[in-house]
């Protein structure tokens, strides 16, 4: 836009954005951006107002306040009250609807709806540990919590009920995350081990087990010492990145069972892709955020025509087609 106004219009505008510092007044524990707003024709910036819409930030808070904020402006929105204790995770739907849930170490996950002024829509009660993070599929027919317990909750986002519990973990589950097709799942725990599970038919597909590069990372003998803290999907469904207490961050093919990149980093707790590929964004306990380049990849056409179908058909409608074995096999991730 700068370039497009002229060297002189450049120089004039420089300086005029500033960073901006949202006073939260409590530690900040957990961060999530709606979906970015599409401008009307004609103007250059969503506008806000409570009307609606625009680009917002939720917090949630160590006091169990979550506040929600207009990006562009700075401007708080909404506090939303509700949880008992410290707001561990946030996520808003991926349609835009403006619907967020909140994971708590109260125990339960909260459904807020800003369209409707912030209004509590449901409680969700089912875990009996600090709830430490939750996802919505990309297609908002599914949530899934995890909490300092061996089981993952998936839940239904038209009905807000308990659809199943993930078994299979053998200790604390502490992260998860849909791809973007919403046909997989993955969980990350304590036991160093990501499993890789069908969430409409609660099966484990895959288990990818973190153990050491060699021996020189192997700064202890302690049972932890690759206990995960966060898992995460790449763009386009084809990479997973996860961090350890190992001090590493690994990428994954989904195809294969042993990472193809690894990089150093200390005091990791979680990661993210950014949400055109190319890079991860990592935070540490010290405070500091780093990013990273990651594997570049040109999907297959096959790739892209399982992506397309598997965002609009569950498991069990892909099953039911008049198609080949190994088709289905293929389009419900069970061969690659």
């Amino acid at each position: 836009e700068r370039k497009s106004r002229g060297s002189k219009a450049e120089v004039r505008s420089r300086g005029v954005a500033k960073e901006k510092t949202l006073e939260c007044g409590q530690i900040v524990w957990g961060l999530a951006f709606s979906a970015c707003p599409a401008a009307e024709e004609g103007e250059t910036d969503p506008t806000c107002a409570v009307g609606l819409p625009c680009l917002i930030l939720a917090t949630g808070l160590n006091d169990g306040q979550i506040k929600v904020w207009e990006v562009q402006t700075g401007h708080l929105l909404f506090s939303l009250l509700g949880h008992q204790d410290v707001v561990r995770d946030l996520s808003f739907a991926p349609n835009g609807s403006l619907i967020l849930v909140s994971a708590s170490r109260d125990k339960t996950l909260r459904v807020w709806d800003l369209s409707r002024d912030g209004r509590q829509v449901q409680v969700l009660s089912g875990h009996v540990q600090w709830v430490y993070c939750c996802s919505i599929s990309p297609d908002c027919s599914m949530l899934c919590s995890v909490a300092g317990e061996k089981t993952a909750l998936l839940w239904s986002m038209r009905s807000y009920t308990l659809i199943r519990r993930l078994e299979g973990h053998q200790s604390s589950v502490v992260s998860c995350d849909f791809s973007p097709d919403s046909a997989l799942l993955v969980t990350a725990s304590y036991d160093a081990c990501v499993i890789m599970w069908d969430p409409y038919t609660g099966e484990q597909l895959r288990t990818l087990r973190h153990v050491p590069l060699h021996s020189a990372l192997d700064y202890s003998g302690e049972v932890h010492t690759s206990s995960l803290r966060s898992v995460c999907f790449s763009p386009e469904g084809l990479y997973l990145a996860t961090v350890a207490d190992d001090r590493l961050l690994r990428i994954w093919a989904l195809e294969l069972r042993s990472p193809v990149a690894f990089a150093p980093m200390t005091n990791g707790l979680c990661c993210i892709y950014f949400p055109h590929g190319g890079f991860i964004a990592t935070g540490t306990r010290d405070g500091h955020v780093q990013f990273w380049t990651a594997p570049r990849v040109l999907s297959s056409l096959k790739h892209l025509c399982r992506k397309a179908l598997r965002t609009f058909l569950t498991t069990y409608q892909v099953l039911a087609l008049p198609i080949p074995r190994k088709l289905k096999e293929f389009l419900t991730y069970r061969t690659f």
